[in-house]
């Protein structure tokens, strides 16, 4: 159990919050690269990407795995964006530092969703049952050019955020 919870039912908590950190980010992220900020939107997408990395470390942890590489990372850079978007307000550099760690927050999340997507959705696992096969690394290779490219938009886009 954990926090009450069976490890099945805790696992499903985990995913949804995690979905909605995908949802979130994929509509704040693109409305920064094109100069709008939606806090509200940002807010959640933050608030529940930091959550979906958090709950990953409750967990039973009996080796040291990918998983918990991605979430130590993940948490590291959205320390780094925290500070940026809700310390520093955007201003100066910062602006750039939250476009570069959220984008990396957002891909992270959505990477996990495609290794979770090849493993557990069955049409998907038969083109790919190791993770080691062409379909896979053509969702991950298409996934890293997408983030990739809003990335590079979200920088050019916070010098009007920096200066504002």
């Amino acid at each position: 159990m954990i926090l009450g919870l069976t490890i099945p039912q805790f696992t499903a908590l985990h995913v949804a919050i995690s979905l909605i950190a995908i949802a979130a980010g994929l509509i704040a992220l693109p409305a920064f690269a094109r100069g709008r900020l939606l806090r509200r939107t940002t807010d959640i997408f933050l608030w529940t990407t930091l959550l979906t990395s958090l709950t990953g470390f409750l967990f039973p942890i009996v080796a040291f795995t990918p998983a918990l590489g991605f979430g130590i990372l993940s948490t590291l850079l959205l320390i780094a964006t925290f500070t940026a978007y809700y310390r520093r307000k955007l201003a100066g550099r910062a602006a750039a530092v939250y476009a570069i760690t959220a984008t990396l927050a957002l891909y992270l999340n959505m990477f996990v969703l495609v290794v979770q997507s090849f493993l557990k959705v069955p049409a998907l696992n038969a083109l790919a049952p190791n993770g080691t096969e062409p379909p896979f690394a053509a969702a991950q290779g298409a996934l890293l050019i997408v983030m990739v490219g809003l990335g590079y938009l979200a920088v050019r886009s916070s010098r009007r955020f920096a200066a504002a």
